[in-house]
């Protein structure tokens, strides 16, 4: 889970394994793959930084790099 602040100054626990996209229009549009969209104060190269730690932290972002590693030497 990933922390952003909504425009209200509340804080807000993201999965970010549910974002789809990320987009900064000048606000932050976050989209979730159920089609929900939340606007967040954080800029987008910062909830794409948490994501990225998010996914080193769970070992996704490993697991991908291994899997491309894998993929390029077939």
């Amino acid at each position: 889970m990933i922390s952003v602040t909504r425009l209200n100054g509340s804080q807000m626990w993201l999965n970010a394994m549910m974002i789809e996209t990320v987009e900064e229009t000048p606000d932050t549009y976050v989209t979730l793959i159920t089609g929900k969209r939340i606007i967040v104060l954080e800029k987008a190269v910062e909830v794409l930084a948490m994501i990225k730690e998010y996914y080193t932290e769970i070992g996704i972002h490993a697991a991908t790099i291994k899997v491309q590693q894998t993929e390029e030497l077939s």
